[in-house]
């Protein structure tokens, strides 16, 4: 599928505004209200269930394999979680993930 830059510079400037308001709903609109604490205590955990969703795909299926399961990588993960759960820090958890995957790939 190719495309102009017409239509690319369109798709990146309609992206734009919708990200924009999106953010402006919240800051501009909200931004100077108290929120009820149930709609922050539900806004604690949104950090935590946004990185999964970003990591899991690339670890069960990774493009550097051509989409096939790379155990190294699976490795990786879990010792990440076990870390971080155990450490109780991300940096923790990011050092021993990084670590495995290296010995991993080197190793599987």
């Amino acid at each position: 599928m190719t495309m102009s830059t017409a239509e690319i510079w369109f798709i990146i400037v309609v992206l734009g505004a919708a990200t924009y308001l999106l953010r402006f709903s919240f800051l501009g609109l909200l931004g100077d209200r108290e929120m009820p604490r149930w709609v922050l205590r539900l806004l604690r955990y949104t950090p935590v269930a946004v990185f999964p969703a970003l990591v899991a795909p690339l670890v069960m299926w990774p493009a550097a394999t051509g989409g096939t399961f790379d155990p190294a990588r699976g490795l990786a993960a879990i010792a990440t979680l076990a870390v971080g759960y155990v450490m109780r820090s991300v940096l923790w958890g990011i050092l021993a993930g990084g670590a495995t995957l290296y010995l991993g790939l080197w190793l599987i």
